[in-house]
């Protein structure tokens, strides 16, 4: 989990031009205009480094959790992007970063993952006594705590010019196809900061790459040679993974035991596996070769590359690695993040998978359970899971009044709402014939809205909306926002952030619509 946002200062930023602007998964930064408090710790090698012995180069300083799997990987790689893009000017831009995480603060930590990163001579990793790293987090407005055992940070990098001003922050989105373009950006601001502005290795493009989700037909290469094909076929069970999670999760180990569950697939006609590689986030190019070479024996499944992100980001991968099933027609029937529920034994993933299966939706979504609805609720099942035009919402609400409405307002790109969605729809199917249920797609591109709705069938329709389109209702502060609405039109609640739990989302659907 992370921590969206930096102490003190707003995130929301005035619209840049172009493509950037047009992207909502790349931050292309805030503008700040402040000295950068100075501090001293230990590097990866034990040596004692200040911010201030940089003063004359530009110092990108990112905030980075010594045992990160998530966003840090995502900020890291985007740093040796951005060194990449300098060509010779990055001799004069220091790579810095701090330790974000309070329970693994030794000198080993910060050597271990730059290590794992390629970055063990590109950049100093700095740390030190958490009395230490917490003076430096407070001074930079970062957010570090433990929360359910797990490290929640805000990703944060800062543009620091050579007179040690800060100049802009970058927040860090949980998002593959957006590592190499923030690398450009950074580096784009770096030499923005550098007497006589060098160009740039290359030129890139800020527009989102279209996802590539699991209804959708797509050929990758196989390491080793050949192609894997993914898309509507059958289900299937799908692990992504990049190679420096090994040796912490034990990954060379671990894709041995998958090999049992191969096998086990095979007599008893469960989805196979894939495995898929996160090019993206590797330390380089041969990384994959490499390890695989190193291990004791080939694979038994196959091994496919993601090369930019699109197949990780479609198919909603929040941490490496990841497992996935996906249904024939591209729903997500189940996922598991080892890294935090621990890597699941042969037989256990098969059970797994076999439940899953039993409960995966045979028919549209609640149409079975939904039959006989009053007709104002029959007709938002009839559009069940369809994205519908940028008007007529607030038009809709007022033809239900009579009945109570939860409005859920969401994005494809939002994290917490991907999260929290298949809640929304076992509720729908459950409260849909007293409760009208409607979903509002808030700042997000249709086709992204499309291909997620595709793969995360609801019994109700969404509207594309904006903030400033919902603003009558309620002043949504943040995705995803939840909004009650009683019989006679008035809103009687308005939920801030993701339900975590069907139990709670069901107590707040008792207490403002079924009363």
């Amino acid at each position: 989990m992370i921590l969206l946002g930096v102490f003190g200062l707003r995130t929301h930023h005035a619209a840049s031009a172009g493509s950037l602007a047009s992207n909502p998964n790349l931050d292309p930064g805030t503008s700040l205009a402040k000295p950068a408090t100075d501090f001293t710790l230990r590097d990866q090698f034990g040596r004692r480094v200040s911010l201030g012995s940089y003063r004359g180069r530009v110092v990108l300083l990112a905030f980075i959790d010594s045992t990160c799997t998530t966003v840090c990987p995502l900020t890291t790689s985007a740093m040796r992007a951005a060194q990449q893009q300098l060509g010779r000017a990055s001799s004069r831009v220091q790579l810095l970063a701090v330790n974000a995480n309070p329970a693994a603060t030794s000198v080993s930590a910060v050597r271990a993952y730059s290590s794992a990163h390629g970055m063990l001579v590109d950049w100093r990793f700095l740390t030190g006594s958490q009395a230490q790293l917490r003076r430096v987090w407070h001074a930079y407005g970062i957010a570090a705590e433990i929360t359910r055992g797990q490290i929640d940070h805000t990703p944060a990098l800062f543009a620091i010019d050579p007179r040690g001003v800060e100049r802009k922050v970058y927040l860090t989105q949980m998002n593959f196809t957006t590592v190499d373009q923030l690398g450009h950006v950074l580096a784009r601001e770096a030499a923005s900061l550098l007497p006589g502005h060098p160009r740039l290795r290359s030129s890139k493009s800020y527009a989102p790459l279209p996802l590539i989700t699991p209804g959708m037909p797509v050929t990758l290469r196989r390491a080793g040679g050949g192609s894997v094909r993914l898309g509507q076929q059958a289900p299937r069970l799908s692990l992504f993974f990049a190679t420096w999670v090994d040796p912490a999760a034990q990954l060379a180990r671990h894709l041995e035991e998958l090999g049992r569950y191969q096998a086990l697939a095979v007599r008893h006609h469960l989805p196979l596996l894939t495995a898929i590689d996160e090019r993206t986030v590797e330390a380089s190019p041969a990384a994959l070769t490499s390890f695989l070479r190193a291990l004791p024996h080939p694979l038994s499944y196959p091994v496919a590359v993601d090369p930019t992100g699109q197949i990780a980001d479609g198919y909603e991968v929040q941490d490496e690695p990841w497992l996935e099933l996906t249904s024939a027609t591209g729903q997500i029937l189940w996922y598991d993040d080892p890294v935090n529920a621990g890597w699941p034994s042969a037989s256990a993933l098969g059970a797994d998978v076999r439940a899953a299966l039993a409960h995966a939706p045979k028919t549209p979504a609640g149409s079975q359970a939904l039959a006989g609805s009053p007709a104002p609720l029959a007709a938002l099942h009839a559009q069940a899971g369809q994205l519908l035009g940028t008007s007529g919402l607030l038009a809709r609400i007022r033809g239900l009044r009579g009945y109570p409405i939860v409005l859920n307002a969401w994005a494809s790109w939002c994290t917490p709402c991907r999260k929290e969605f298949g809640l929304f729809a076992s509720a729908s199917r459950r409260y849909g014939q007293r409760v009208a249920f409607l979903g509002a797609n808030t700042e997000d591109s249709p086709g992204d809205a499309r291909a997620f709705l595709r793969q995360h069938p609801v019994s109700y329709p969404s509207y594309q909306a904006t903030t400033a389109e919902l603003a009558p209702l309620a002043a949504i502060e943040g995705l995803p926002t939840t909004i009650f609405i009683g019989p006679s039109g008035k809103v009687l609640y308005v939920h801030t952030g993701q339900y975590e739990t069907q139990g709670t989302l069901d107590q707040d659907i008792a207490t403002n619509a079924l009363k």
